[in-house]
């Protein structure tokens, strides 16, 4: 670990220690142009975040409050310059390197995507601010899915039964990546929920082996599941020894069981058997937050709303020309 990443632990590390479990209030943030999908994000330093939409093979790179792009870096080789978007929905930095996900998931009317099975990772690269992004030469990995498949716990998990359904009907989704303190990743899943209607996360053993081209299959640990109101992970973020988790509607409907509202934000310990804890001081009102980050200092945290079906002038988000597209975001603070 670097001296900046230990850094940066150990900041978020005491502003947890000081109770955010028991604070989180939220206010508006920014409106950000050039993308309306923000479905994954990371901080390249206290000041600068790269982000990914779901509706683009296309990372982008912002400035705290400040709207316009950076710079942007097409993702076309490295996903193989398919014509449909690979729908890339979770991200995790593990040191200099961050591991981007796709959803894994077929499309709305439950036909498959192949170029949505994709894993891959960039390196930040050191320089003058912002820091730029280089893919990995091994390009991504597409055999995820199958390697779920074949996982211990999947037919207890009903991740086969879910891979074969659209995403409104608890089909397999994939929306929340992170940094699990030790060299590997938890994957969060959007849906299937369980039986009991808990969220799943799985841990990846062997990231580093599959992004760089060198590992024969991913390897899993133990799942876990998360009582989190009867919703899925929307997005997962490390802050210090603790998962930050936003919640929102496994499905197309809301269908939460403790009374809250559809996108809710939690934290767990990591530890199995202890449940997460919902931040109820944390609201983000019409917004839709689908990546969830930690930067700044003092460190706080950022959600980013995925706004591609926000209604603008009479046409959706997303149909806009690129120049017209947003997305908004909250502040939540660390008390």
């Amino acid at each position: 670990m670097g001296a900046g990443r230990a850094g940066r632990r150990a900041l978020l590390a005491a502003a947890l220690a000081a109770g955010i479990g028991s604070g989180g209030a939220a206010e508006p943030g920014g409106v950000y142009r050039g993308l309306c999908d923000a479905s994954a994000a990371v901080a390249l330093d206290e000041a600068h975040f790269v982000v990914a939409g779901d509706e683009a093979d296309l990372l982008v790179t912002y400035r705290l409050e400040r709207p316009e792009p950076l710079a942007r870096l097409s993702l076309q080789d490295t996903l193989g310059g398919g014509r449909r978007e690979a729908d890339l929905e979770g991200a995790a930095r593990v040191g200099e390197r961050i591991y981007w996900i796709a959803s894994h998931g077929r499309n709305r009317k439950g036909k498959e995507r192949p170029e949505r099975y994709r894993f891959f990772a960039t390196e930040i690269l050191p320089g003058a601010p912002p820091p730029g992004l280089r893919p990995l030469p091994g390009g991504s990995y597409g055999r995820l899915l199958d390697d779920l498949l074949a996982y211990d716990a999947a037919e207890e998990l009903g991740l086969a039964a879910a891979a074969r359904r659209p995403p409104k009907e608890q089909g397999l989704n994939i929306e929340g990546l992170a940094d699990d303190g030790a060299g590997g990743l938890l994957i969060g899943f959007r849906s299937p929920l369980t039986e009991e209607g808990a969220a799943l996360l799985v841990p990846l053993l062997n990231p580093a082996e599959l992004a760089e081209g060198a590992g024969p299959a991913a390897r899993f640990g133990p799942p876990a599941s998360l009582d989190l109101g009867g919703r899925g992970i929307r997005s997962l973020e490390r802050v210090g020894g603790s998962l930050m988790i936003v919640a929102g509607p496994a499905g197309e409907a809301a269908a939460t069981t403790d009374g809250g509202p559809d996108f809710a934000l939690f934290r767990w310990s990591g530890q199995e058997g202890d449940p997460a804890v919902w931040i109820e001081a944390a609201r983000f009102g019409a917004q839709h937050p689908e990546a969830l980050l930690a930067l700044g200092r003092p460190p706080r945290l950022l959600a980013l709303s995925d706004d591609g079906t926000r209604e603008v002038d009479g046409a959706a988000c997303k149909d806009l020309p690129a120049a017209r597209q947003s997305f908004r975001s909250t502040w939540i603070d660390l008390p």
